[in-house]
Parts: C-alpha cells; sequence; structure tokens
C-alpha cells in the first residue's frame, strides 16, 4: 500500500545491466526475459492487472523473478505454494513494498561492469577458446541484489524463470544458495503442471499473442534473446539447426562487418592493475575515463565496427550441447588490449600459471561458482598478478577486426636492447651473453637424451 511506482519508475527499474531486470512484490513477480515471460503470467493469472495505472507488462523484459511472501502461513484455500495451487487468491495479497526498493540507478550499472565485466577481462576469461561469458558473468550480478531484496524485505522463496535444459537454473540457484542458505528456490519450467499447459517456446508465445502481451521474439525466426550491458545471446528457433544461418537483421549490438564503415577508428585504451581506466578515440577525439562510460563506449565503437560476433555450438554445465549465437563487442575490443598489454608487463612464468587460473575462472563462472571460495581465491590470485599490468595499447578497428598498433608501459619488461637482433649483448642495463646458451641448451636437452635412449632400448 506504500506502492509509489509510475511507468517512468518501472522503465527505470528495468534499464539494469541493459533491460534484462525485473523484481516483484506481493502478487507481482519479477518477469524473465521475453521467452520466460509468460510463466509469470500464467502462474499468477495476472496477464492484464493494472497497477496503480502502471501495466504489469512493462516488465517483460526482466531477467530474474523474485517472489516475496509474507511470514504468514497461507491455508489450502488461498494459496498453497508447494504444490502451486490455487495462484487466483494471490492477488488479494497487500503490496506493502516501497517502489523505492526496486529502483536501480547508474551505480548498479557501474557496479555490473566494475565488478563483474571488468573481473573477466583482467584474467582474459573464455570459455571453450569463443565465448566471452556473457551471460555466464550476468547471473551472479542479479541473483546478489535478488538476494538482498529479499533479506530486507523477509522473501521467504526465490524464483527463476529459466529453462530445466539451461545452466541459468543453476547459476541462479548455486549464487543464490551460496548468499541465501535458507531461500526456498521455485523453478516452474520444471513443474510439470505448468509444463503440461507450456510445452515449449511455441505455446508461450502463441499465448502472448492471444492476450497481447509484447514480447521480443520473432514469430518466424524464434529466437530466445538475452541481452545486458555485456552481451546479447541468441539461441532457439531456428538456430537449433546448427547449419541454419541466422538472419543479419537480428542483431542488437553490431553492424556487419560487411556494412561496416570504410573508414577505421584507432582507439587508445589506458589500463592500470589489469582495468581499464580510459579509452580515446585519436579518430575523432573522444575521451572516457568513468569506468561505465569506458564500457559502454567500448561497446559502441566496436560494435559500429562489426566486431565480436560469435556463431558456436558449446558445451552445457548440464551436459547438452547448444548451439548460440553471441556479440560481445566491447568485451571482444578489451581482451584484446589487455592480453597484449600483459605481453610486455607480466612474467612469462606469471603469464603461464595466470592463464591456468583464467581457465579455472572461466569454468567457476560458467558452472555457476562465482560465490565459492575457490573462485575468492582466483579472484584474489589474479589481483595479485594485475598489479604491475598498466600501460595503453593502440588498437585499429576495422570490418570486424581488432588490429594492435603499439603498445607502451612504464612497467614493461619489453627491453629492445635485450630483445634487439643487431646487438650482441644485452646492451647497457642487462649483462646477456649469447655463448650462454650453449650450455643452457645442453642442460635442458639431457632429459629428452635420457629418454631418447630408453626409448630406442624398448623399441630394439
Amino acid at each position: 500500500r506504500r506502492h509509489r511506482s509510475s511507468q517512468g519508475c518501472v522503465q527505470n527499474f528495468v534499464s539494469l545491466c541493459g533491460n534484462s531486470w525485473g523484481v516483484c512484490w506481493y502478487g507481482c513477480m519479477m518477469l524473465n526475459h521475453a521467452h520466460h515471460m509468460l510463466e509469470i503470467f500464467y502462474f499468477w493469472r495476472i496477464a492484464h492487472v493494472q497497477l496503480h495505472n502502471c501495466n504489469l507488462q512493462l516488465l517483460s523484459t526482466c531477467n530474474c523473478i523474485l517472489l516475496v511472501l509474507p511470514t504468514c502461513t497461507y491455508t489450502h484455500d488461498t494459496f498453497l505454494f508447494q504444490t502451486y495451487v490455487t495462484y487466483t487468491h494471490v492477488l488479494y495479497i497487500s503490496f506493502a513494498i516501497s517502489a523505492d526498493t526496486f529502483l536501480f540507478q547508474t551505480k548498479h550499472k557501474t557496479e555490473f561492469v566494475t565488478d563483474y565485466v571488468f573481473e573477466a577481462v583482467k584474467c582474459n576469461a573464455i570459455y571453450e577458446s569463443r565465448y566471452l561469458l556473457g551471460t555466464s558473468i550476468a547471473r551472479p550480478c542479479i541473483a546478489k541484489e535478488m538476494v538482498r531484496i529479499a533479506n530486507e524485505e523477509g522473501a521467504l522463496y526465490l524464483a527463476h524463470g529459466a529453462t530445466g535444459k539451461g545452466n541459468d537454473q543453476v547459476r541462479f540457484e548455486m549464487c543464490a544458495q551460496a548468499l541465501m542458505p535458507q531461500a526456498q528456490m521455485i523453478a516452474p519450467w520444471r513443474d510439470a503442471e505448468f509444463i503440461e499447459s507450456f510445452k515449449g517456446r511455441t505455446d508461450l508465445l502463441a499465448y502472448c499473442e492471444k492476450h497481447n502481451i509484447p514480447v521480443d521474439a520473432k514469430p518466424k525466426s524464434n529466437y530466445s534473446i538475452d541481452e545486458n550491458l555485456y552481451h546479447t545471446s541468441y539461441e532457439s528457433g531456428i538456430l537449433e539447426d546448427a547449419n541454419c544461418t541466422y538472419e543479419e537483421d537480428m542483431f542488437k549490438m553490431t553492424t556487419s562487418p560487411q556494412n561496416a564503415p570504410e573508414k577505421s577508428d584507432t582507439v587508445v585504451i589506458e589500463f592500470k592493475s589489469g582495468v581499464p581506466v580510459k579509452i580515446t578515440n585519436e579518430t575523432d577525439g573522444t575521451v572516457k575515463t568513468d569506468p561505465l562510460e569506458i564500457f559502454l563506449y567500448c561497446n559502441e565503437i566496436a560494435g559500429k565496427h562489426g566486431i565480436g560476433r560469435i556463431d558456436i555450438v558449446e558445451n552445457r554445465f548440464v551436459g547438452i550441447k547448444s548451439r548460440g549465437v553471441y556479440e560481445t563487442p566491447g568485451g571482444t575490443l578489451l581482451r584484446e588490449a589487455h592480453l597484449d598489454l600483459e605481453g610486455v608487463c607480466m612474467d612469462r612464468e606469471v603469464k603461464r600459471i595466470t592463464e591456468n587460473m583464467s581457465a579455472e575462472f572461466t569454468r567457476l563462472c560458467y558452472y555457476g561458482f562465482w560465490f565459492a571460495p575457490e573462485m575468492d581465491l582466483i579472484r584474489h590470485s589474479i589481483d595479485y598478478a594485475q598489479r604491475e599490468v598498466e600501460g595503453t595499447v593502440k588498437i585499429e578497428l576495422y570490418k570486424g577486426n581488432c588490429i594492435i598498433r603499439g603498445r607502451e608501459s612504464a612497467l614493461s619488461l619489453y627491453h629492445a636492447d635485450l630483445a634487439s637482433m643487431d646487438i650482441e649483448h644485452g646492451g647497457e642495463a642487462f649483462d646477456y651473453n649469447p655463448a650462454d646458451a650453449q650450455g643452457f641448451i645442453r642442460i635442458n636437452a639431457t632429459r629428452l637424451k635420457t629418454y631418447a635412449a630408453l626409448r630406442a632400448k624398448v623399441d630394439n
């Protein structure tokens, strides 16, 4: 009854992390992204309810569900949660949470960038050599905020709209249970009664059409779209045929490389402790220093030049292979720049060890173990290794390509005299004698000679 929301407030709210957030208060559930939104309308039978002149359909692009329940016990006649009986009476529960609780401002977008996206950039995270974790990295951010609100409001249950075949069901629940062990989870896509009414996306879209509920899915292509600040992913529909190409107009964040500008842009990205702190476009003079603005501009300029598209078949945590098309323009640009800077700033053995850490960070993030103790260990270790990753990288952007044009660092381990083929020794600062390489090679070859002798004995 303290609810003071307006259309503008709700639209403001769903802008967190792109357009992929939402919330519910008593009787009004947080809606999942596009193709999952219908479960809520079915679940509570409130497809056309008006809430203080704020149409619930405005929340249809949100990415999670939070169910706030009073601490009292409902009878079978009003609401029996465990067996999903008598959904309609939930509408009689009072609205009792201030809209202020659910309004997310720019600081939450900044938190997503600094505490999640930049963490992935620091360790060059990439799953199966191609996927930059665009969906995976958003889930702990969403779960953390859901749990914060749930604890603040005394919620007893958390719910999500992830399917029973995907990774997100694992990610949401693992993150939520790590932060709120007492929480009980609700997953309609694993509920027999719900599945009986909605076999899949076709049934959901038909329901949307029947009740004039807007969704971001084309009837013909029927893509499942997940969108946040970091990336946009496309699955399902015609993409379930691994050999079927996608439609060009599907993409939201990137221009086709074929249609990208004929004139390139050259940007200089500055890092401190492995984190981007400034981007300068040398072509038009644009400069950004705020973390959120840096990342949004990376998305803009890289997307303009068709950078960051991939089409892959990946291995889901649940054991299913899935085909997905992803666009991650800003993430691709920052990863290329960061990798290059590490080349001049990071010790060889530290680099080798951090590459193993990167693989472990990626696995833990993809599988939903963001709040696990081993992830804390990896992230702290990465922070230590990134202390001296500082400097600038110059990159030319042109028709889908990030072309490195130079790098510079005050903490560089690269020394031209030491590496030069025109100077026999190491220059004035280093005592390096090429003749020493003979003994170095001989010692390192001892193991190989021993093994060769063994093989010769065995083979004969």
